[in-house]
């Protein structure tokens, strides 16, 4: 974090020094006044001029696309990463060429990353901002093919009358087949065991625990 403390005549012309130092705008900080301007006696003897700490205020957006494009560069990938809001929080969009081992088997690697982003993110954030991270349009692809396969499975346990347990799956990808069959009536879906081993359950209402 970028702070500075500077003096001058008044505390306006104290933080326009502490901004040019920064290189920032004036909404990009946070001032806190060290001492106020005295004049003195007489206006001479025992004048003392302003003096304030200004601090660059935190983007957690920044600092999580910076964190990012550092370990992309590490890893020697030749990508480029949009950023825009979404529902639930920032979108991260990495695009290139060749980016499966960003995204690794079943979105782990790229699970993996996410989750390191959003602590850099907001580790020093006065408000928590979620950033999800996707590659070559893996989210909704995934999501689309998890919605398919809870379709399947929800078919089954109803035309066979018996709950089927899915393989384990992160939290998000559970959330994903929760969300979907709560339009269905005729099955429930809950999760069971400890991860990362937690896994969905789909049972026909009927048989449901």
């Amino acid at each position: 974090m970028k702070k500075v403390v500077a003096a001058a005549k008044t505390i306006d012309d104290a933080v326009r020094k502490a901004l040019e130092e920064l290189g920032v705008t004036r909404d990009k900080v946070s001032v806190r006044v060290l001492e106020e301007p005295s004049r003195g006696l007489f206006g001479l003897i025992g004048s003392r001029d302003a003096k304030v700490e200004v601090e660059v205020n935190v983007d957690p957006v920044d600092q999580g696309l910076a964190f990012l494009q550092d370990v992309l560069a590490n890893m020697n990938v030749d990508a480029r990463v949009e950023t825009r809001p979404v529902e639930d929080g920032i979108l991260f969009d990495i695009q290139g060429t060749n980016l499966g081992i960003i995204i690794g088997r079943r979105g782990q690697t790229l699970d993996s990353l996410q989750y390191l982003v959003n602590v850099v993110a907001n580790r020093h954030a006065d408000k928590h901002v979620r950033i999800i991270l996707d590659a070559e349009n893996y989210r909704t692809r995934r999501k689309e093919t998890l919605e398919q396969l809870a379709e399947r499975v929800a078919k089954k346990a109803v035309a066979t009358k018996r709950s089927v347990r899915l393989e384990p799956m992160s939290a998000a990808e559970r959330k994903v087949i929760h969300s979907f069959l709560q339009k269905r009536a005729d099955v429930v879906t809950y999760s069971e065991g400890d991860e990362p081993n937690r896994c969905i359950v789909i049972a026909p209402k009927e048989a449901s625990r």
